[in-house]
């Protein structure tokens, strides 16, 4: 038996053998590295643990009170439409496919849905936690009289 084995052993050897010397002799140039999805180097990821998300849906007609946050806040709308002002400003509509709205940080505004239709909204709120909550937002302020 241990003739018989002896052939099958020195061909796979040699198989082996072609196979390794065939890729060493390619070089690694024949090799292809794997495809960035990145142009220009691939990016860092910095610390994202000072960021919160959060979904929220406003019936028609509702909207937050007056406030500030310590750190930014993105808002965009997902589903539905949208308001946000700050304070002093016009009234900023949102609906999907707008651009996001960015509020920094101390400055007081509210958002809410539209008068005739709800909005999910996007939030995204980075740096310092905290809000600083004002009062009520009036129908007039609401209605941009």
């Amino acid at each position: 038996m241990q003739i018989q084995n002896r052939p099958r052993r020195s061909v796979l050897l040699a198989i082996v053998l072609i196979g390794a010397s065939a890729m060493l002799l390619a070089g690694p140039s024949r090799i292809t590295a794997a495809q960035s999805n990145f142009v220009g180097g691939d990016p860092s990821r910095p610390d994202s643990s000072d960021i919160r998300a959060l979904r929220l849906r406003f019936e028609a007609g509702a909207r937050s009170n007056w406030h500030s946050h310590a750190g930014w806040q993105i808002l965009a709308a997902e589903e539905g439409r949208g308001r946000t002002q700050v304070r002093g400003q016009g009234i900023v509509e949102m609906s999907p496919g707008d651009a996001p709205n960015y509020t920094a940080p101390g400055v007081v505004h509210w958002h809410g849905a539209s008068p005739t239709e709800h909005v999910v909204q996007l939030t995204f709120m980075g740096g310092m936690s905290g809000a600083d909550w004002l009062e009520p937002v009036n129908d007039d302020d609401y209605r941009g009289q």
